[in-house]
């Protein structure tokens, strides 16, 4: 439970770090959305991915959807590219801090949140 907090903190900063250096999130209601939509990502590529589905993967998920979030802001014309890549770097990032087995497969969740939430915004 220690560390499930301890994560939660961690992505949480980041987030936090990200949206006021980078940009502003289009909306409170697209960033809880778009976090909503990391995490069950993150759960669904666990499962594909035969991973021990947890909270890392919810966890990852959300972290990469907030990242994408923030990195659109306001932006209408999302790129797919810079969903997937966000989403990627971010879930591979919180894998390290979260002592997860795998850079590769949290990338993947975070590449595949990342172009969930480009499909579903456009």
């Amino acid at each position: 439970m220690k560390k499930l907090f301890t994560t939660l903190l961690m992505t949480g900063l980041a987030a936090g770090t990200l949206g006021v250096t980078l940009a502003t999130p289009a909306s409170a209601d697209d960033l809880l959305e778009d976090i909503g939509i990391g995490a069950g990502t993150g759960v669904v590529t666990g499962i594909f991915l035969g991973d021990d589905v947890g909270a890392d993967d919810a966890v990852n998920g959300a972290a990469a959807g907030a990242a994408v979030n923030v990195a659109n802001g306001d932006d209408e014309s999302r790129d797919l590219v810079r969903d997937v890549a966000v989403g990627a770097g971010t879930s591979g990032v919180v894998g390290i801090v979260t002592n997860d087995d795998s850079f590769i497969e949290n990338a993947a969740q975070g590449a595949a949140t990342g172009a969930v939430i480009h499909i579903l915004r456009n």
